[in-house]
């Protein structure tokens, strides 16, 4: 593959985290079924939990406990983030690096190019994700579900390209949802999905991506074409 150009203009790349960086989809239906049980309610179906990976909690709560009230899905939420903080505390949490996302994020570096995580993570959620891999000092903007609202909203994307200075037109939001789809568009960024997540690329693709990228030299191709 030959070498990338290097842009004179700067261009940021916005990752989610959940099922784009890393495969945490163990530990968040672990979580949730935990959450589920303090309350005496019966887990969600695994798929389901799937399907609202990268939404703030309290929308998918929301979500998977429909007949639920306010202060109900409220509760589910922080039963999950203590959850959450027991198997961190417990160093059970895996949230594997997919394969060649620690070189992607290298090379995009490498290339001149300024990187940052939208996502439904909390703060610290996130910040240990990153430690745990080794890639904190890559990342320039870092935005959280904690100071935001959900995706779809384009909150995220907003005060990462005020925080950066870039352009709607040179930025690019890479997700593995239409939740991701959706705020980039929202957002008038660059929409590129990924297949290896929690959404089929059919959905991506009715959400508003550009393409999807099945292997990880498909999405650095489609970065570049952004040079």
């Amino acid at each position: 593959m030959p070498p990338a150009v290097r842009s004179s203009r700067p261009r940021l790349a916005l990752f989610d985290c959940d099922g784009t960086l890393v495969d945490s989809q163990a530990d968040i239906c672990a979580a949730m079924d935990e959450a589920f049980a303090v309350h005496g309610l019966a887990a969600p179906e695994r798929h389901d939990t799937r399907r609202i990976v990268g939404l703030s909690l309290h929308e998918a709560m929301r979500r998977l406990h429909p007949a639920g009230e306010d202060a109900t899905h409220g509760a589910l939420a922080e039963s999950y983030r203590q959850a959450f903080r027991d198997r961190r505390s417990a160093g059970s949490l895996t949230e594997p690096l997919y394969d060649g996302i620690a070189a992607l994020i290298a090379d995009l570096a490498a290339e001149g190019w300024l990187l940052g995580v939208a996502t439904g993570k909390s703060d610290r959620g996130l910040t240990h994700c990153l430690a745990t891999h080794g890639l904190t000092d890559h990342f320039v903007t870092l935005q959280t579900a904690d100071r935001h609202p959900s995706k779809p909203h384009p909150s995220m994307i907003e005060a990462a390209l005020a925080a950066t200075g870039v352009l709607p037109g040179d930025t690019a939001m890479i997700g593995d949802t239409a939740y991701d789809m959706e705020m980039a568009r929202n957002a008038g960024v660059r929409a590129f999905g990924v297949s290896w997540g929690y959404h089929e690329p059919s959905e991506l693709v009715h959400a508003g991506a550009e393409a999807v990228a099945d292997t990880i030299d498909d999405l650095r191709a489609l970065l570049r074409t952004m040079a």
